[in-house]
């Protein structure tokens, strides 16, 4: 008689979907927070664009948005905002905002999972 040993696997979790929208890390979080109290606009929030530019063809554009835009996408937490235009958001999916400090610099940084290619400079990148 012929014996086959019957190996029984564990059942695989089904794969994550995708990431919707923007994340905000725990760093990037407590940095704006900061900021918006020093600029006593707690109201206010990081607007985040892409554009076209850079040796690569698209740069990220940040800066500082008293309100909300009629379509832009607001992503909030702890009290934290971000606006993103509806054309950045298709670029900026799944990405999440982190802010980062060693001894050479400090700056926000945005983790794209979307990003094809990056210029050595690392000012631009391409989809």
């Amino acid at each position: 008689m012929n014996e086959q040993a019957q190996t029984t696997q564990a059942p695989q979790a089904p794969p994550k979907p995708a990431p919707k929208g923007i994340g905000l890390a725990d760093s990037a979080v407590a940095r704006l927070k900061q900021l918006l109290a020093e600029r006593q606009t707690p109201d206010a929030g990081l607007r985040i664009a892409v554009k076209g530019g850079g040796c690569s063809g698209l740069q990220y554009s940040m800066e500082w948005s008293e309100k909300s835009r009629e379509r832009d996408k607001v992503f909030e937490r702890d009290g934290v905002r971000v606006f993103v235009d509806p054309k950045s958001y298709l670029y900026l999916i799944g990405t999440e905002l982190v802010f980062e400090q060693t001894l050479m610099a400090s700056g926000f940084k945005l983790n794209n999972p979307n990003v094809k290619a990056a210029c050595g400079c690392g000012e631009s990148f391409s989809v």
